[in-house]
Parts: C-alpha cells; structure tokens; sequence
C-alpha cells in the first residue's frame, strides 16, 4: 500500500517520503481502513521523528471505508463509511489503510462528504472533553448554563471553532479570541457572542464587556503569555483546560489558589494510549457529533484542501501549521 513516512523532524523537501508498506491485517477490535481523506493537525509536527529515530507513518483525523474486521469487532462491519481520530501509539493516517480500534471510531456524518468529515474527529474529540469531560459542562442541561460565560483563547483554530458551535449549543455565553478580522469574522459565523484580542488587555476588554471574570476558560492557545491574565480573569471557583504545554515556570498559586481554580489537561489520546476502562466513550462522543451535523446543529470546518495524498501535499500542510495561522482545518483527499 502507499504511505508517507517522516523520515526527520522537519518540512523541509524530503524530510518526507513516498512509500510502500506491507498491507495490515485486521484482528481483535481492529478495523482494517481504507483511507479517503485526511486532516492535519499541530499534533502532526509536534510528534515528527527524532534524529536517529526509525522512519515514521504520522497521521490521525482520517475518513474512509472499513474493508476489514478483527474476530472481535460488533460495531461495525466491511462497507461502513467511518470517521476517526486514531491512537498516537500507533502508525498514522498517512497511509492508504490502517487498522484503528473500533471503540475510538463512529460512522461518520451522512450529511457530508469525505472531505468534510475527516475534519471532524479530533477536533471535535478534544472540544468535547475539553468541555463536558474536563471542565464539567453538563452539554444536556442548557438551560442550566444560561447566564454562564465561557472564554475560548484560539476561537479561530480547529479546536476553538468546534468548541463555540458545542458551547452555544450548552447555552453559555461565548467569549472567544481573534486578532485579524477574517479570524474574527470566522468566529462570529460559528456563533461567539463577542471577540476580544488577545494581543492586547484581555482582563480590560472582559470587563468593557460587563463582566468582571468569567466562569469558564478553554485555552486551545499558547499557554505563558496569557498566565496571568487568564488568573485575574476567570472568576472565584472557575474552571480553566488547557491542551497545550508551557515553556517557562507558570506560578499555580496567586490567583489560582486565591479563587481555588480548578485547572485540568485535556488530552485527546489519553483514553486510546492508556486503553482506559471508558475507552468506548469516544465512539459514542463521535456517534453524538455526527447526530448533531446531520441535525444541522454544528458544521464542519474545513476551511482549505490540497489533493493527492503525498509527501508534497503532507510537508505543505505541516508548513501551514507551523506558520501558526490557520483558521478551521485543513485536509488532503485522494491517491493518485
């Protein structure tokens, strides 16, 4: 089968390769793949190779078609039309077929097509728990939320733009960050009540909003430059998730232990690398997400495609990431 390969941590020409691998063999609760269409990710760089590692198959938002069943696969049989946002432990999307366990993969959204749908899992994946796993938003109960703001630090990316569709959707108030005005039109369509900058005073512009704090804050950003201000922001017994690392020391007290701030990590492997007794919760999770696009609640955001599925089209889309700039996902379709 075709499949690209990293073969150095870089975009540069070359540091990826076009290959051919054995075809898997699918056993257990593996679905063996056929791959249509792809997504990227910051995940995708961040994972690329080290010097002196072997060659590496990246990879993980994939829709396509199941063409295999382990003996112990009942979810889903030869023919069904899939979506998934894979296992870092294992080789990646970048490939014709992969085998993915069928407890971290639903049937993707009738409504749309492959490209669209393959930029829907980990991004969908992440803004859920990040939100009603993590931060402890009850998705049911919208009523409930009303009255109750949510800031989102990187509204415009992959994960910021599935969080404010799900959190307008939970009934709370949307704050989200945008620096450009195409990043911040982008939020608006997607349902964000109001969009500060995060260039600048982010505590001043909240309050310019009539609120002194907010209850909830979902970082899909970098985390040091806005430390302390996500502290005097978010309100007495709040709730903050951050999905990215930290460079420097980050003081955890201050504002933090004055308000008693509940801070999580929202990591969209955990379940799969650690095969967590909730495993199965990510089928169902995806399952909801397609519910709620063929309902015509939320919609998918792919915002860019390249085609085929190469080496070229792979190292442009890491290029793309890298720069920092994108709005919504991008993806790649097609073998040639």
């Amino acid at each position: 089968m075709k499949a690209i390969q990293f073969i150095r941590n870089s975009s540069e020409a070359g540091a990826a390769v076009d290959v051919e691998l054995p075809l898997p063999v699918a056993g257990g609760y593996d679905l063996l793949v056929k791959i249509e269409a792809i997504a990227m990710n910051p995940v995708d760089y961040k994972v690329r190779p080290a010097e002196g590692s072997d060659p590496k198959t990246l990879g993980f938002d994939a829709a396509g078609t199941v063409v295999g069943v382990g003996d112990e696969v009942t979810l889903f049989a030869e023919g069904d039309e899939v979506y998934f946002a894979g296992d870092v432990t294992r080789p990646g999307t970048n490939a014709e077929y992969q085998l993915v366990d069928e407890r971290i993969v639903a049937k993707r959204p009738t409504t749309l097509d492959v490209v669209k749908s393959a930029a829907l899992p980990l991004t969908a994946l992440t803004a859920w728990e990040s939100l009603f796993d993590r931060l402890g938003i009850d998705f049911d109960n919208a009523n409930g939320n009303v009255g109750k703001s949510l800031l989102i630090i990187g509204g415009a990316g992959g994960v910021g733009s599935m969080a404010m569709q799900l959190a307008k959707l939970a009934g709370l108030t949307v704050i989200a960050t945008a620096s450009r005005s195409e990043s911040s039109e982008w939020c608006r369509n997607l349902g964000a009540d109001h969009i500060i900058n995060h260039h600048g005073d982010m505590p001043e512009q909240v309050r310019e909003l009539g609120l002194e704090t907010v209850d909830y804050i979902a970082n899909f950003n970098e985390v040091d430059k806005v430390w302390e201000a996500m502290g005097e922001m978010i309100a007495p017994q709040g709730s903050l998730v951050l999905i990215t690392g930290h460079r420097s020391h980050l003081d955890m007290v201050g504002a933090f232990k004055m308000k008693s701030v509940r801070i999580c990590w929202e990591f969209m492997f955990t379940r799969s690398m650690f095969g967590t007794y909730d495993l199965i919760e990510q089928h169902e999770i995806l399952k909801r997400v397609a519910n709620l696009v063929d309902e015509g609640k939320i919609i998918a955001t792919a915002n860019e495609t390249l085609s085929p599925i190469n080496a070229e089209n792979i190292l442009e889309g890491h290029r793309k990431l890298e720069a920092g700039s994108s709005i919504g996902k991008l993806v790649i379709s097609g073998w040639e």
